[in-house]
């Protein structure tokens, strides 16, 4: 072995140490980055040579260390139970943040809310039934019931103001995926020529498994890992991104909420054919749940099936009011034997909700009395207040609408929690796992400075040795 080897072991350990002290203050500066996954210099040891030089034998020990690679501290495994319990949770909590909106609209329970209007109209009717004389009872009455009417109207256009949103809302967030796609599978290519070059580019997969994380929030993705380092990314089983190139999606399907009421869906699809995506996971798939058109028994999109709510309610109303108002007589009606008529209209060509109105505009033209029992009497004007407390009215089914809602709200909501905390414990077991701890980083810059310095003493006793080898051998006695 060559006299001077020493000093190539002595410069590689320097080499080495340094790289690993120089990755080590690159996990301190990175501490708070979000996304940043801790970095380790991967040391190896070089063997002995295995063919000796002219003169010179070897001694078997090897000629030093070298960095071989630097390695992220991640795990695959942690990364997609990540993706996957954050697809689920942000579906859940889409649906719990519009339960939450549509319950804020209805406004139950509340002094503004429709129970207590639908109260104050069967208490006008009871007041106008015990001073039919009179015509302040029935002004109140018609102003009641205008309110009601008003009220139904009102939450069926907040729904349909709700349901508008939310497909503004999809396709902000569709758009927001196809550019986070297209920065994908610019990163994948950057990336690739990086590592085919032999420089490391743990930084970037940093940043494109950020990426991929925000992907699963919204259309559910996972991650496949290819052999050459780049990933492709999957949306229900087709690629959104491979390699260096990225697909698009789009919204299709209803625009309106009158094209949704009748039935016509709301859906993602692939922009190259057409098909759909077939979202089952993410923020997007649980707007697309929420705008689901109505099925045939009624229920379907949850602001679909509010809205049908409303329209039968409004039906519900007007029916039972006209079939006992239609039978009762005014006080000048009463003379003539002709009754009074419909008091509730529903507007031709509209939803129920929102063509409900009070056909009566004169208070004398409402109808209290049945027939002969006198043109005073308030018995129809009775039945009708009574309706507030029967099985089959509209209080009742206006009750178990909200009660429903209700249920509903507080199930997603306790959806949404046991989502959230399954994905906050997995994103802990991430963070343990990639996070930078300072206390370990300084014990180990403590480790590579120490062998700095070693391999630092060792090239100056070996250069003190050569200088006397080369400066002192045969000057004895001189």
């Amino acid at each position: 072995m060559s006299t001077f080897s020493g000093l190539g072991t002595a410069l590689s350990s320097l080499i080495a140490q340094r790289q690993g002290l120089e990755v080590s203050g690159q996990n301190v500066a990175n501490a708070n980055t979000v996304g940043y996954t801790r970095q380790r210099a991967t040391l190896s040891a070089l063997p002995a040579s295995s063919v000796p030089s002219m003169f010179a034998t070897s001694t078997g020990v090897g000629q030093g260390v070298f960095t071989s690679g630097f390695e992220r501290m991640g795990d695959i495994f942690i990364d997609a139970r990540l993706r996957t319990e954050t697809s689920g949770a942000a579906y859940l909590k889409q649906l719990s943040a519009s339960y939450i909106q549509l319950e804020d609209a209805v406004g139950e329970p509340g002094d503004t809310g429709l129970s207590s209007q639908l109260s104050q109209m069967w208490a006008a009717w009871s007041e106008a039934s015990k001073s039919t004389d009179g015509s302040a009872a029935r002004s109140v009455l018609l102003e009641r019931s205008a309110d009601v009417a008003t009220r139904i109207g009102s939450l069926y256009t907040g729904a349909q103001t709700q349901w508008s949103q939310t497909r503004t809302t999809t396709q902000s967030l569709v758009t927001q995926v196809n550019t986070t796609a297209a920065n994908l599978a610019d990163l994948n290519g950057r990336i690739l020529s990086i590592t085919n070059a032999g420089g490391s580019a743990n930084e970037l997969m940093d940043a494109r498994d950020l990426l991929i994380t925000q992907l699963s929030g919204l259309v559910g993705a996972s991650a496949r890992i290819q052999e050459n380092g780049t990933v492709d990314v999957m949306v229900a089983g087709n690629a959104l991104v491979n390699g260096s190139e990225s697909a698009t999606l789009e919204v299709s399907g209803a625009s309106s909420f009158e094209q949704a009421m009748a039935g016509e869906s709301v859906t993602v699809v692939w922009s190259k054919n057409g098909a759909s995506a077939g979202l089952d996971g993410g923020r997007v798939a649980g707007l697309l749940t929420v705008m689901a058109p109505p099925n045939t028994d009624g229920s379907g999109g949850l602001l679909t099936e509010a809205a049908t709510g409303y329209n039968a309610l409004a039906a519900q109303i007007a029916t039972q009011v006209n079939a006992l108002h239609s039978t009762a007589y005014t006080e000048a009606g009463y003379a003539s034997g002709t009754t009074a008529g419909d008091f509730f209209t529903l507007a031709a060509g509209k939803p129920a909700a929102l063509g409900l109105t009070v056909a009566i505009t004169d208070p004398k033209n409402v109808g209290l009395a049945a027939a002969g029992a006198g043109e005073l009497d308030g018995s129809i004007g009775e039945k009708l207040a009574a309706l507030a407390t029967a099985s089959n009215g509209p209080d009742a089914t206006w009750s178990a609408q909200v009660v429903q809602l209700g249920v509903r709200a507080a199930s997603a909501g306790s959806r949404a929690s046991v989502a959230e905390a399954a994905r906050a414990t997995s994103e802990a077991q991430q963070l343990a796992q990639t996070s930078v701890d300072t206390d370990e980083e300084s014990i180990t810059m403590l480790a590579y400075q120490r062998a700095y310095e070693g391999a630092a003493r060792v090239l100056t006793a070996i250069d003190e040795m050569l200088d006397t080898l080369i400066n002192r051998t045969g000057v004895v006695g001189r």
